[in-house]
């Protein structure tokens, strides 16, 4: 082949690469609206519409149904859904299929047993229960035997997605707040800041040294009504983790505002009121320097407080 062939053959190729590449790609953070509904029985599973949830009887009170935010290739959503997107543009929409979206319907997993292990207010066919760390729904009961079918609600069943592409999400805290809006429905309050911090690390001769490295820093201000969230709690650590790789950030700091009296006052209060005699007057004295407050005055105000006792 001539140099001329090969550098065609080339260009060619590099044309054949961006155009495989163009539109969105896996890692990218997308703004989806979408809407699912069972193929056979035309039954709702999911949407980000409110209209088409009241459509299907659906309380739409006290629900986000905002789109979502899900990064592709990340597992947020179906992965035929995600294969359907990649690739495409803002603004296009698509309807995909998925087969079997949550596993096939296994026989085995309907199983008697006994009636005792279900609360007695759930001891009817249709309640749902969960027996043994197992989430099932009831079919039968006759004397002291229940009928209980493990399987997933919509085991066997295809699902069909109607989805379109909102938006391309670029901003960092932005993603940030789609994703752990999406796992723990909370609205949160965010930034990313650049910190020096001071870090230990090991010379070059063995010892540790200390140096000042920039880290960016996710803060993340969490609510009180997230504190108690049994999944956050439980799930926390590795979303987090996940959010720094994905981010390309250093660290994740999340902190806490209790609004009331401000720290540290009651206590110090508290204190100066159970002295009696001059006790304690030096850690008194060395809190009040922390604060910039004229000690040695306020210490012999005490002491003849003391004195006249």
């Amino acid at each position: 082949m001539s140099d001329e062939s090969e550098a065609e053959a080339a260009d060619e190729s590099e044309a054949s690469e961006e155009t495989e590449q163009s539109g969105l790609q896996e890692g990218d953070f997308v703004e989806l609206s979408y809407s699912a509904f069972t193929v056979d029985s035309e039954e709702l599973v999911d949407t980000t519409s409110e209209e088409v949830a009241e459509e299907e009887g659906v309380e739409v009170e006290d629900q986000d149904f905002s789109p979502r935010t899900i990064a592709l290739g990340e597992e947020h959503i179906f992965g035929a859904v995600e294969d359907d997107i990649v690739g495409k543009e803002v603004g296009d929409s698509g309807t995909v299929v998925v087969e079997q979206a949550f596993g096939e319907y296994d026989e085995d997993e309907v199983r008697t047993i006994s009636a005792e292990k279900i609360p007695e207010d759930e001891r009817y066919p249709g309640a749902h229960v969960d027996v043994e760390g197992e989430h099932g729904h009831v079919e039968t009961i006759i004397g002291g035997r229940a009928r209980v079918d493990f399987n997933h609600p919509l085991a066997g069943e295809d699902v069909e997605y109607d989805y379109e592409i909102i938006d391309q999400i670029e901003d960092r805290v932005e993603k940030a707040k789609g994703m752990l809006q999406m796992y723990f429905d909370a609205d949160l309050e965010m930034d990313i800041e650049t910190d020096e911090v001071e870090e230990e690390v090991e010379g070059e001769d063995g010892e540790t040294e200390t140096e000042t490295v920039e880290k960016e820093t996710l803060y993340i201000e969490q609510s009180q009504q997230l504190q108690f969230n049994q999944q956050w709690m439980m799930g926390k650590q590795q979303i987090l983790n996940q959010l720094i790789d994905m981010l390309d950030i250093d660290r994740v700091i999340v902190q806490e505002t209790i609004d009331g009296q401000p720290a540290g006052m009651g206590g110090m209060m508290g204190g100066m009121g159970g002295m009696g005699g001059g006790e304690d007057l030096g850690e008194v004295e060395e809190a009040l320097e922390d604060a910039d407050v004229d000690a040695d005055e306020i210490v012999d105000e005490l002491e003849a407080e003391g004195d006249e006792e």
